[in-house]
């Protein structure tokens, strides 16, 4: 016996997941054909895999960005830091240079990195899955590091840093 799919409202499903606090990454690489940086923001980045190293994602279909970093085979993702709120703003906008005003560098792969990130990982696509309106991006790890400080952090619909709670 097949029960029925219950109707789910679009809005009320993404506030109730708004209730479980995401990373802010920053996944970007360069246009192929010109060399431009090309990012987005996402609040899905976790690890998959240990052996192999594998990290996952999902991006809308939708995105006018993540076509532009597919093509290259290759991105970094940059875990941003607690006070790199403007950072997610730029990089999550519309307009057409998203670096212009982001301090950045390019990693041994070639891939923006953002200054001053908590931390850092370069990877090669090796997968995508359909998922409903999101494509499921899974890459391998070619190398990563840490810096200090602590996480930015995406919940019920804000940004804000990480605090530790003690019981």
């Amino acid at each position: 016996m097949t029960l029925p799919s219950p109707t789910i409202e679009p809005r009320h499903f993404r506030d109730v997941m708004g209730h479980l606090p995401t990373g802010v990454v920053v996944v970007a690489g360069r246009e192929p054909a010109t060399g431009s940086p090309a990012g987005l923001v996402v609040g899905t980045f976790q690890s998959l895999s240990l052996d192999p190293p594998l990290v996952s994602f999902s991006v809308a279909t939708t995105s006018s960005s993540w076509p532009k970093i597919r093509a290259a085979g290759y991105f970094s993702a940059s875990v941003l830091a607690d006070g790199q709120h403007d950072v997610c703003g730029a990089m999550s906008s519309k307009q057409g240079d998203k670096f212009a005003a982001v301090d950045w560098h390019g990693s041994a792969d070639g891939n923006p990195l953002i200054a001053g990130a908590h931390a850092w990982i370069d990877c090669r696509t090796v997968q995508e899955l359909e998922g409903g309106d999101h494509v499921i991006v899974l890459a391998e790890v070619r190398r990563l590091d840490a810096g200090g400080g602590e996480p930015l952090v995406f919940h019920r619909g804000r940004l804000g840093g990480y605090r530790e709670l003690r019981v």
